[in-house]
């Protein structure tokens, strides 16, 4: 995989402009901060996208591939003012969890979600390489 990085473009913080990859893709449904049982992990925003970092794991477990092998993170976020708020933890969980891989991210706010107790949910793409 390529880190897209134009030579006069600032390097962007805790993610990459773009990537080029080849290989089995790999799409995952958006992840909302639940368990293995449905359920809601706490109501505080870091808790549950430790928990969603911990799931996106879990299902590249299940198709052989690892966090590097991300090429697209979409976050959906209920309140954009908590998320600013919190970058630093939340980073931290990312970390703990994912590593230190910034694949191309969006962050967006959006009005609500259909799982009840959801502040964020994560779509990702990954790529095993040839």
């Amino acid at each position: 995989m390529d880190i897209l990085q134009p030579k006069d473009w600032p390097r962007p913080k805790g993610y990459s402009n773009g990537v080029v990859a080849r290989g089995r893709l790999i799409v995952l449904a958006g992840q909302v901060g639940w368990d293995a049982d449905e359920r809601i992990v706490s109501d505080d925003l870091a808790a549950q996208l430790r928990q969603i970092f911990l799931n996106i794991r879990t299902l590249l477990d299940e198709a052989g591939a690892r966090p590097e092998h991300l090429v697209r993170l979409t976050w959906f976020i209920a309140d954009a003012e908590d998320y600013r708020a919190r970058l630093r933890e939340i980073g931290e969980a990312y970390r703990e969890v994912l590593g230190k891989v910034y694949p191309p991210m969006s962050v967006i706010a959006v009005k609500g979600f259909v799982e009840p107790g959801a502040k964020v949910e994560i779509e990702a793409m990954a790529v095993i390489p040839d």
